[in-house]
């Protein structure tokens, strides 16, 4: 049975924060060994980094917690001056240029299908073609919600394969299953559709280099397009935690604090939005919540536009991390 989840806002403080491609079907029986060590990038429930955080959760399932790891303050400063060296290196080097297969326009993506007992889980393949419209319309600036930003971010269906084993469809060695399944390089997207207590996990780019087999995203497979995740089955839960994986951090990064989001343009926000609340405005500086923006936890149908700045700083990151 599809559990349906909700973005649920925590009134605390946050702590800080086949197309292109061969379709196969690859069959793995129930993994019986040992869960492995967690690592850092990953975001499982009891997990330190996230303690005190927000997320996404299923009714039932206690507190929040946050579906990146936990950046300080201090860290983001630190990522992001790092990210100018970077950049700054690669433009001395003259190596602006992409190599081929890895523009930003033209993203691989493969699907990992985590089948539980009784095929729970196995979603369609006219789901899994859905999804990636809707990345494309998102990114593209034609939500069907309304008009947004055209980011030039582009993705294709690289793959698709599906694995019979109860342990992993429950997010269970998600370490150990990642690592043996994922695919590409590092401008690969990868999404593992699970059954779990959020709607999504994603790693950062800048986090790939350490540990770059388990990098990608993980999402409630009930919040595919015509999935059962009332009012999340738009698909867009893939959108904001591809949003993560581009570099991008939730609009209430901080709180009303800076650096915030470290993007100048999305108005301060205190805390997660749940629903769709016109006119919320929960820090005293100018501008009222960015409720429609997909770095936001509102309704799927709330979503409609990335910001500007959002849009730069993808493509900065792109060019640091994942070029």
């Amino acid at each position: 049975m599809s559990r349906i989840l909700v973005r649920a806002a925590l009134t605390a403080a946050l702590a800080t924060t086949l197309t292109a491609g061969v379709s196969s079907a690859a069959f793995a029986p129930t993994a019986t060994a040992a869960p492995s060590t967690r690592s850092v990038d990953c975001v499982e429930t009891g997990h330190a980094d996230h303690a005190g955080s927000s997320a996404r959760v299923a009714p039932g399932h206690g507190s929040g917690r946050a579906d990146t790891r936990e950046v300080s303050p201090a860290e983001q400063r630190q990522i992001d001056q790092s990210t100018r060296a970077i950049l700054k290196k690669k433009r001395q080097q003259q190596s602006r240029s992409l190599a081929a297969g890895n523009s930003i326009a033209s993203i691989p993506v493969y699907v990992h299908v985590m089948i539980g007992n009784g095929n729970a889980g196995n979603v369609t393949d006219s789901q899994i073609t859905r999804q990636i419209s809707v990345l494309n319309q998102t990114y593209g600036g034609a939500d069907v919600n309304g008009a947004g930003l055209n980011t030039g971010v582009g993705f294709y269906l690289a793959g698709t394969d599906r694995y019979v084993n109860n342990s992993w469809h429950q997010d269970k060695q998600s370490s150990t299953y990642r690592a043996k399944t994922r695919l590409g390089g590092k401008n690969a997207l990868n999404i593992w559709l699970v059954d779990f207590s959020y709607l999504g996990v994603a790693t950062f780019p800048w986090d790939y280099a350490k540990q770059p087999k388990i990098d990608g995203i993980r999402v409630q497979y009930s919040s595919l397009p015509g999935g059962s995740a009332t009012n999340y089955n738009l698909g867009e839960t893939a959108t904001h935690e591809a949003g993560h994986w581009l570099g991008l951090y939730h609009t209430f990064q901080g709180g009303c604090a800076d650096p915030g989001d470290s993007v100048s343009d999305t108005p301060a926000q205190a805390s997660p939005s749940t629903g769709c609340p016109t006119g919320r405005d929960s820090c005293t500086a100018p501008g009222t919540d960015p409720i429609h923006n997909y770095m936001d936890y509102s309704y799927d149908s709330c979503y409609t536009t990335f910001s500007a700045g959002q849009d730069s700083r993808i493509d900065q990151m792109w060019a640091a991390y994942r070029a």
